[in-house]
């Protein structure tokens, strides 16, 4: 698919003008330069700096998530900054990230709504010391399934977890099974059904499958 019809790709060049379109075979489109950013959260201080990143974006773009590394490393690879053993940055649980991504399913709401935040994050611990601003995750697998229970409104990581696995099948064969939130009723039977057919509009069976099986 050409990179000219990825949804926001115009504002985002114009709004990031030191980033710029590269070639790279078998990738829709990658994103590489020097991603300027200004924000403010919360009424925190304003954060104005600037990051190296690579940004690989995916063919299924808005309905799965662009990678992002950092080129520079000023981010350190210690296993406490939430970057990936595979160099690309952990913005946050992917269900939350797609979540985000889909009220403005953009590139520029992307990088508004999930890429600058986890910078800003990071800039202000670099600077300040101390903890991150805003929440701090588990890293990996395990933080996301913490920040799903969250998401889905569920007691557990366990009961996430199989919430996952039944986005991961055909909604006519999930609805048969238990439903994660512990109602004892089928989830085709359960208000708790709603929640998951709103993650089944944006993003695949095979997105929600992948989930345990990668970072």
């Amino acid at each position: 698919m050409n990179s000219t019809h990825i949804p926001g790709l115009s504002e985002f060049l114009y709004d990031y003008r030191r980033m710029a379109l590269r070639p790279e075979p078998g990738t829709r489109a990658v994103l590489k330069g020097s991603f300027d950013f200004s924000a403010e959260y919360r009424e925190m201080v304003k954060i104005q700096d600037s990051y190296d990143l690579l940004i690989r974006v995916p063919a299924e773009f808005p309905r799965d998530l662009p990678s992002v590394m950092e080129t520079s490393r000023r981010i350190p690879r210690d296993g406490k900054h939430h970057v990936n053993q595979d160099g690309t940055l952990c913005l946050g649980g992917r269900p939350r990230l797609i979540l985000l991504l889909s009220k403005t399913p953009t590139l520029i709401g992307y990088a508004e709504n999930c890429l600058v935040p986890y910078l800003y994050n990071m800039s202000h611990k670099l600077k300040y010391g101390g903890s991150f601003p805003f929440d701090d995750l588990a890293h990996g697998f395990p933080g996301e399934l913490e920040d799903c229970a969250d998401l889905f409104n569920l007691k557990s990581s366990d009961q996430a977890k199989y919430a996952l696995e039944l986005l991961g099948i055909k909604k006519r064969h999930a609805n048969k099974y238990p439903c994660p939130c512990g109602c004892r009723l089928r989830l085709g039977r359960c208000r708790f059904n709603s929640r998951l057919r709103e993650f089944r509009q944006i993003a695949s069976r095979s997105w929600f499958r992948s989930l345990g099986k990668s970072k």
